[in-house]
């Protein structure tokens, strides 16, 4: 019979390139909130792919980007700490938009690493097909990577040799999480990202960025409803406004959509409040940081 084979990989590469979305086709289910404003991604999402021969711990980190605040300096530590922590690093790059200086800082980071470096050119069913070998010889000589491996990650395309090409490189191991589990976050913290991403949809320009959101109550009810309590922190009184919006619409569509997706998730009905709170430039005060999650040794 043969050996079970387990490990941990991560998923590097500049904001917006498609490491949430391909993380979410693996697994089958939305455990990592996608939307198209960089920097989606804020802290290290596990998720967990099972065969009957192999399990991969996928670490989705955020988009590595030219910091502009503590948070932002949080963001890119978080996916340089994974570096030396997995069995593999899958470095993804948009095709779509040809190789540039955000690829090459994260390569020459990545040249220090002992762990092998897949190179994934994900996008290319937004390319034409005699786009991309010229594409793959630019990027080959940047870097001695171990694969590269071109994908459509939102259509699905090559994926399934993806996930072949990674089982080379995992070790025997032992089956880390139950079959049937997909991420090792837990609920509160995939229902607060789910909000901020409903959030991400309907808002445009400063808005996005400067918002977070934590659960503060969450428990089921006699009835079988789960209710919960939900606080959208934002860093001035104007972004308040934004969110809440004209007589509450923008903040009653965002509890909408939010609760299809968290309902999904749990498989049940929800109730769903939501409050929005001011919390003047927490993006730059460590104190509001860590009481929101962001640890620098996360």
């Amino acid at each position: 019979m043969p050996k079970f084979k387990s490990g941990f990989v991560a998923i590097v590469g500049r904001p917006n390139v498609g490491k949430s979305t391909l993380m979410n086709h693996v697994i089958g289910q939305k455990i990592a909130i996608m939307s198209d404003k960089p920097q989606t991604t804020r802290n290290k999402i596990h998720g967990v792919y099972t065969t009957q021969d192999m399990q991969i711990v996928f670490l989705d980190t955020p988009g590595i980007h030219k910091r502009q605040s503590k948070l932002g300096d949080f963001m890119n530590q978080t996916a340089f700490n994974t570096f030396g922590e997995v069995e593999a690093v899958l470095f993804l790059a948009d095709a779509s938009e040809g190789f540039g200086g955000g690829d090459r800082f994260i390569i020459e980071r990545l040249k220090n690493v002992n762990t092998p470096v897949i190179l994934i050119l994900n996008k290319i069913d937004k390319i034409q097909p005699d786009e991309l070998l010229p594409m793959i010889d630019e990027y080959r000589k940047r870097n001695d990577f171990a694969e590269i491996i071109p994908i459509s990650a939102k259509l699905g395309s090559n994926v399934d040799t993806l996930l072949q090409q990674i089982s080379k490189y995992l070790p025997e191991g032992p089956k880390y999480y139950p079959d049937d589990q997909i991420t090792d976050h837990p609920e509160q913290f995939v229902c607060a990202e789910l909000i901020r991403e409903k959030i991400l949809i309907n808002t445009r320009e400063e808005v996005p960025h400067s918002i977070a959101v934590t659960i503060e109550d969450m428990k089921v009810q006699d009835n079988g409803v789960v209710h919960i309590s939900a606080v959208i922190f934002v860093e001035r009184d104007s972004q308040k406004g934004i969110i809440i919006g004209k007589q509450g619409a923008l903040l009653k569509e965002v509890g909408r959509l939010a609760r299809h997706d968290i309902e999904n998730l749990l498989g049940s009905k929800i109730f769903l409040e939501l409050w929005v709170k001011v919390k003047k430039d927490w993006r730059n005060q460590d104190r509001v940081l860590k009481d929101l999650g962001f640890h620098k040794n996360s």
